[in-house]
């Protein structure tokens, strides 16, 4: 949520941020709504005030003037009473806008219609050249006897799988690296809840917007979240945390669950767009500094890369474009992998840089030590690792010719000291 206080001042910067990032939020109406709801509190401040004064001024009164001053006193009551009643009226209006009215992506952010115009900005890792006919990474897992997608559908529907001996191995192994990957770096480990009330995912800045990507237990008021940015962001909502506190560095291992509406023929082959995945996912809680802020999102985005590299997995990593960015999103990298089955790299990390525009959502602060003011704090998110989309580019990238794959060096702890896999 962006204060009221900066759309005030500066309307036009905020319907350019709808026009950029394609929201249709009327902010004539929004400006129109407060300004209306700014006079009726003007309005009952004046009303009290002046039924203060009368009622201090009746006891020295009596007859006509006492009926007079009483009878305004009523008057007065009446009005405050309609006032109210229109002020409530106008609050969930202003409420409804105030949640759909997008952060503006900051000034080094590429214009851009969607994906297809996001910017690269680096390269790491040589693309691997196969002297053979490489397979994709369903035909791999076939005829390892590793994936089994045509079983998962007759159970549960299209976009889903199941990996079985070293796949599941190789799966739990990338997480359970890339979990002790981050703890090296100090961040803390989470365990988290994955069946969030709508207030968490409103305060994240999911609703409005993504209840069609969500799977929603509506008997219970509940929903299955799409990524553990959700509970770890909103660990400390409605808390006023400590400057020494700050920052905050969490790590955690979720399943996702994702309806993927309106994917429809999108990506429909093998493990790319499913309905659960594993994702680490690490989220930074600082101060309310714009510098730091810069920091912390390179911080994350290489922390991302570390994982790649270890992993040895080609990469780029591009500056997405403000039609790509979410709501609350004031500039995100992604980071794509080398996928040989896709001739081209596909997208399995984002580092997502907010401001403060959750934290008010969620009404987070800190206490400022110099100034003992209460302050929203910043917060970033991005992945660490998701699998098992991750697992394409794994998979494809270390085949060898007899079908085998090789295990990657960082891996093979995780697996019992497993160095290739092969046909049982």
């Amino acid at each position: 949520m962006i204060d009221i206080k900066i759309i005030r001042q500066d309307p036009e910067r905020f319907k350019q941020a709808c026009k950029s990032k394609g929201f249709d939020v009327d902010i004539d109406r929004l400006i129109e709504v407060d300004s209306s709801s700014r006079a009726l509190k003007k309005r009952l401040q004046d009303i009290t005030t002046e039924k203060n004064a009368l009622g201090k001024s009746i006891p020295k009164l009596s007859g006509d003037e006492k009926r007079e001053i009483l009878d305004k006193l009523s008057a007065l009551k009446s009005e405050e009473s309609r006032i109210a009643e229109d002020l409530k009226s106008l609050q969930p209006e202003f409420d409804s806008l105030m949640q759909e009215v997008p952060q503006p992506a900051d000034d080094d952010v590429p214009g851009g219609a969607d994906d297809s115009e996001n910017v690269e900005i680096e390269k790491w890792g040589e693309i691997r050249e196969f002297d053979f006919v490489p397979k994709d990474h369903v035909e791999l897992g076939l005829g390892l006897d590793i994936i089994d997608i045509a079983r998962a559908v007759k159970l549960a529907g299209t976009r889903n799988y199941f990996l079985k001996g070293a796949d599941a191995l190789l799966h739990w192994a990338v997480l359970r690296y890339s979990i002790d990957f981050m703890i090296g770096k100090g961040y803390v480990p989470m365990s988290v809840p994955m069946l969030m009330r709508n207030e968490a995912m409103a305060s994240t800045g999911y609703y409005p917007g993504a209840e069609e990507q969500t799977y929603r237990m509506e008997r219970d008021e509940l929903n299955l979240v799409g990524t553990a940015e959700v509970p770890l962001t909103a660990y400390h909502s409605g808390e006023i945390l400590e400057q020494r506190q700050l920052p905050l560095k969490f790590v955690g291992l979720s399943t996702c669950y994702r309806r993927e509406a309106g994917a429809a023929g999108k990506d429909t082959h093998g493990l790319y767009r499913i309905h659960q995945f594993d994702k680490v996912e690490q989220v930074v809680i600082c101060e309310n500094d714009n510098a730091q802020s810069a920091m912390f999102h390179e911080e994350i985005r290489k922390n991302a890369e570390g994982v790649m590299q270890g992993l040895g997995i080609p990469y780029r990593v591009v500056n997405v474009c403000t039609g790509d960015l979410g709501r609350g999103q004031a500039k995100k990298y992604d980071i794509e992998a080398w996928m040989p089955s896709r001739g081209s790299y596909g997208e399995t990390h984002s580092a997502s840089k907010f401001y403060d525009f959750q934290a008010r959502r969620m009404n987070l602060r800190y206490k400022n030590g110099e100034t003992k003011k209460n302050l929203f704090c910043h917060t970033l998110n991005n992945t660490v690792i998701a699998s098992p989309r991750v697992l394409i580019a794994v998979m494809e990238l270390y085949q060898n010719a007899d079908g085998s794959i090789t295990v990657p060096e960082v891996l093979r702890s995780y697996m019992n000291g497993m160095e290739v896999i092969r046909a049982v």
